[in-house]
């Protein structure tokens, strides 16, 4: 348990720090007024957790492999880092939407069917919390592999 403590502490500081980012996205009116940019302007989280990673693995360089990291260690461990991130997410999701902005769904489901981007059938479908959860968790696992594998590069050192 010792070995996986760093991982999961990470997924937990990610897990809060996307939540903030909800908050911050609903406070700047995201989910709401500006949710035509809303797509793209949540890709501004990127760096952020790709930040998040590199000090995830800095700090099992320092603490588990004394300085010294190969590129599997650094990925092995962001691998875990994106199981954790990926299980916590779903919980994130419920928090997100039922409590941060509960009105999300309802606000992208007019927003797509207003401009007619989708039918409203297709909207309903797709924008509800059992979808988002599904995406949210492959998405962050998805995401998060490829994250280790680039940051691990980085994060070696012999």
């Amino acid at each position: 348990m010792q070995k996986i403590f760093i991982e999961f502490k990470w997924a937990i500081i990610f897990t809060i720090t996307i939540l903030s980012w909800m908050l911050l996205e609903k406070t700047l009116g995201w989910h709401e007024e500006q949710i035509a940019d809303h797509q793209w302007l949540t890709l501004l989280f990127a760096p952020f957790a790709i930040f998040m990673y590199l000090l995830e693995m800095r700090e099992k360089r320092r603490r588990v492999y004394a300085g010294k990291m190969t590129w599997l260690q650094g990925f092995i461990s962001g691998l875990i880092l994106s199981v954790f991130i990926s299980l916590l997410s779903p919980l994130a999701q419920f928090i997100t939407h039922n409590y941060i902005t509960p009105e999300y769904f309802n606000n992208v489901i007019e927003y797509s069917v207003t401009n007619e981007l989708m039918s409203r059938t297709k909207a309903n479908n797709y924008f509800n919390i059992n979808n988002y959860i599904w995406q949210s968790a492959f998405g962050a696992l998805g995401f998060g592999i490829a994250t280790a594998a680039i940051v691990a590069i980085f994060v070696r050192k012999k």
